[in-house]
């Protein structure tokens, strides 16, 4: 059995504008997924997939190996996009599934719906077992920057950023004196990452963001060294300002006029 294993993401600084080149501040998350895969001597030509998160077995699919085509699930809306990924993997390396049938186990530490990276994770592990390029299989599959890839394999908190089309990132050390009063709040409401970058991409595609990409970039740079409680919310709410003014929304913050912090 083959055995492989991503962290989750959490990025902090430069969201959106880490897709036009902003310099990103994203950290690796203890909680990931792993994936085994077990070869079987059978002559079905099948591709099995059992899923689990927390809450224990959440999707599974058979698959004819040939053209991943969707033998028996019990989520259509999840086979179909796991068949795509698939397609992708072999458009990549085209002798991935040749041989013995496979059955694919998945493992989620966390909550899908939380977005700390169930299908960066998915994507990372499947490039290992396949020996294909993750940024590569994630831009066929789910689009996106890359920095939740750079993450998936990283040991400590990253500077990332896209130089000249190419992912780029620095090991760092993040551990404010203050660590004790950040906090990851989920609001209930998980968006889909691949259609908020197109409304992004979309919305900007004509405007020149280079003050913004500067700001941001500069932020990520000064919260790796700061130290003060007071300046690193400054920090935070001068970046949230700014990427609002960007998507065209208002800050998260003013959904929490009560909180100071």
């Amino acid at each position: 059995m083959m055995h492989f294993y991503s962290h989750g993401k959490f990025l902090l600084t430069s969201e959106y504008l880490v897709l036009k080149g902003a310099l990103a501040l994203a950290l690796p998350l203890k909680l990931g997924q792993s994936l085994d895969c077990e070869q079987f001597e059978t002559n079905e030509n099948q591709l099995s997939w059992d899923a689990f998160n927390p809450d224990g077995h959440w999707f599974s699919a058979v698959f004819d190996k040939k053209d991943f085509s969707i033998k028996h699930t019990d989520d259509e809306a999840k086979a179909k996009k796991l068949a795509e990924i698939l397609k992708a993997i072999k458009s990549l390396n085209h002798n991935a599934f040749e041989g013995n049938d496979l059955h694919f186990v998945t493992k989620l530490d966390f909550n899908p719906q939380w977005g700390l990276g169930s299908s960066s994770t998915l994507v990372a592990n499947l490039a290992q077992w396949a020996k294909v390029n993750p940024y590569e299989l994630l831009k066929l599959t789910f689009g996106g920057s890359g920095y939740d890839i750079a993450c998936a394999s990283a040991q400590q908190p990253i500077l990332y950023q896209i130089v000249g089309e190419k992912p780029m990132n620095q090991p760092v050390e993040f551990n404010p004196p203050f660590a004790d009063k950040l906090y990851f709040v989920y609001q209930g409401q998980k968006q889909s990452s691949a259609n908020e970058v197109g409304k992004f991409q979309n919305r900007v595609v004509q405007i020149d963001m280079q003050d913004e990409i500067d700001a941001v970039s500069e932020i990520s740079r000064s919260l790796v060294t700061c130290t003060d409680f007071d300046a690193f919310c400054s920090f935070l709410q001068i970046h949230e300002d700014v990427v609002a003014s960007c998507i065209g929304r208002e800050t998260l913050k003013t959904k929490f006029t009560d909180f100071q912090g």
